[in-house]
């Protein structure tokens, strides 16, 4: 999850103009030496200009890990011999691609599922995601470095129209592995092999074209009694947009938070998501930082135009790619038996995370505090259990069948199902 920018807006400001000015803690080999390196690591003359950005990259990720990773630890990596190791690949690399593998490889060591960094092409692509651009209309998930899923395909889009099916893996665009590099241009073909659920491969093309944005926040009252609420992330105004949504509920309403996929985001909007059902100044989760103090995070109102948390039964649906913020909000009402998780088991993807810019204008996000929800339980590499278990396969997908949706409806339907939760929220040994 991460942490409002405005807030810290001067201290990354800051902590970028530091670490350009510091360079390495550990003193760089002056530029014409890594040249050298690069070149004879490469045998191709490697332009001066990309080996020294290559390297201020690469001290700003390492440096920034070293003084500000929440655990002063680093989990018992050493972080020195990681720097001895990755260094000559990230300034032997000639193209973006090649020093964002290196360092993502650099930052796995942490075993952390926040600790990352996106090259420019990607950072400009997330900072776009809500405008009108060219798409291909597929959601991906990383299984491998090279390999991805596809978790969903948007209906009317250029990849419904090629035959691309959720379940299937990308293997390669245009014969390379699909990655940071990658521009998606209207009206320019893309040649995409992927393997189905059997490994048949099946070779497409797919021409992108502009589409509108996914909303990020969307309401279905289709059906009677129910309405269901998606939040494709944690972005800025969800409380908001939550409050004026509920506000206008009927009592007898039953309400389902769907935040499957759901990355996570902003820390301030769970907190205000979690106004929307539980009342102010209550203690939700302690956040612990580097130095080991903790502090106690309680709910603060945010939730709209609503002056007091709803009365309404709710249900959250999650799945196995609900992480961060989409963790600590289902466990929170979860624990206060507020609400039905309903689902699959979650990503357990849990630290305090923020973002800063690189010198390059990719982007690093890097954990800088834990988290222990109100109950004392540590979530990271956990996860949130769900009170209904209840997946949805490939197959599933295809048909158009919602089985976590239905088994939420059904549940919230019979009022013993609700008290049960409840009673069990209070009695954590059972």
């Amino acid at each position: 999850m991460t942490l409002p920018a405005g807030r810290l807006l001067s201290t990354i400001r800051g902590l970028a103009v530091a670490m350009a000015l510091a360079g390495g803690l550990l003193p760089p080999a002056p530029v014409s030496a890594q040249v050298a390196a690069a070149e004879a690591a490469t045998h191709v003359p490697m332009p001066r200009a990309r080996a020294r950005m290559n390297a201020r990259v690469f001290d700003t990720v390492w440096n920034t890990v070293h003084r500000q990773y929440y655990d002063p630890g680093l989990h018992g990596v050493d972080w020195r011999a990681a720097r001895q190791t990755y260094r000559p690949m990230a300034l032997a690399a000639t193209d973006d691609r090649q020093l964002y593998r290196a360092i993502g490889q650099m930052l796995a060591l942490l075993d952390d599922q926040h600790a990352g960094a996106i090259s420019p092409a990607m950072a400009r692509r997330q900072d776009v995601a809500r405008t009108r651009r060219a798409v291909m209309g597929i959601v991906l998930s990383r299984e491998t470095f090279d390999v991805w899923r596809v978790d969903a395909v948007r209906p009317g889009s250029p990849a419904e129209e090629a035959g691309i099916q959720p379940g299937w893996r990308l293997q390669s665009v245009d014969g390379q592995a699909w990655g940071v590099d990658f521009a998606v241009e209207d009206g320019r073909p893309l040649r995409l092999d992927l393997t189905d659920e059997q490994g048949v491969l099946h070779s497409l093309s797919v021409v992108p074209r502009e589409m509108e944005p996914i909303p990020a926040f969307s309401l279905d009252d289709s059906r009677p009694g129910v309405v269901v609420l998606r939040a494709e992330g944690f972005e800025s105004g969800m409380g908001r947009w939550l409050g004026e949504q509920l506000s206008r509920l009927s009592p007898g309403t039953d309400v389902i938070l769907d935040l499957r996929g759901n990355p996570g985001g902003l820390l301030l909007e769970a907190d205000a998501t979690l106004s929307c059902f539980l009342p102010a100044r209550q203690a939700w989760a302690t956040r612990i930082s580097r130095s080991g103090r903790p502090v106690t995070l309680s709910i603060m109102p945010g939730c709209g135009p609503l002056s007091e948390p709803i009365a309404n039964d709710v249900a959250l649906l999650v799945d196995a790619n609900s992480r961060s913020a989409a963790e600590l909000t289902p466990a929170a009402l979860q624990e206060a038996g507020r609400a039905l998780v309903v689902g699959e088991h979650t990503a357990g993807a849990v630290l305090i995370s923020q973002d800063m810019r690189l010198p390059d204008g990719g982007r690093l996000t890097l954990s800088r505090a834990d988290y222990i929800t109100a109950g004392g339980v540590r979530l990271e590499k956990n996860g949130v259990e769900p009170d209904i278990l209840a997946t949805r396969s490939a197959e599933d997908l295809r048909a158009g069948r919602d089985p976590a949706l239905e088994a939420a409806i059904r549940a919230l339907a019979q009022p013993e199902t609700v008290q049960r939760a409840q009673v069990a929220a209070r009695r954590p040994d059972l």
